[in-house]
């Protein structure tokens, strides 16, 4: 279960620093000093282009695009709930932001997290594909 957790809180962190609805992120400090700080932009850049890869080929191959469609249809679908009970309001631009960016990590920290939960289900290990 701890593994899981961070495998979100890094999605999340990741995400989160890309664009969120606060003034700290990549895509705002880009515009506003991206010009000033060229080899910083593409450094930054080039290292949350290397997160955003090994999270989206790790999720793709492990449940595929169908399966991220799923997994966020069920966040979708508890955050609808708790909607209807009056538990969420959805008048803060901010916080469906936030949520947004939550609904999006949980998605790629399922995963990353799918072939540890299919090996604790199943007993089964998931292999990579191997050229012989």
């Amino acid at each position: 279960m701890t593994g899981f957790i961070l495998r979100w809180g890094f999605a999340f962190l990741l995400l989160a620093a890309t664009f969120n609805p606060t003034e700290y992120n990549y895509v705002n400090w880009v515009r506003d000093y991206g010009n000033a700080n060229l080899s910083i932009a593409v450094l930054t850049a080039l290292i949350l282009g290397i997160g955003y890869i090994i999270y989206l080929r790790a999720t793709l191959r492990s449940i595929g695009a169908v399966g991220m469609l799923l997994v966020l249809a069920v966040v979708g679908a508890g955050l609808w709930v708790l909607y209807d009970f009056g538990v969420l309001r959805l008048d803060n631009a901010s916080f469906n932001l936030w949520l947004g960016l939550i609904a999006l990590s949980f998605v790629l920290g399922v995963g990353l997290s799918w072939s540890h939960v299919r090996r604790a289900l199943s007993g089964q290990a998931d292999m990579d594909d191997v050229d012989q």
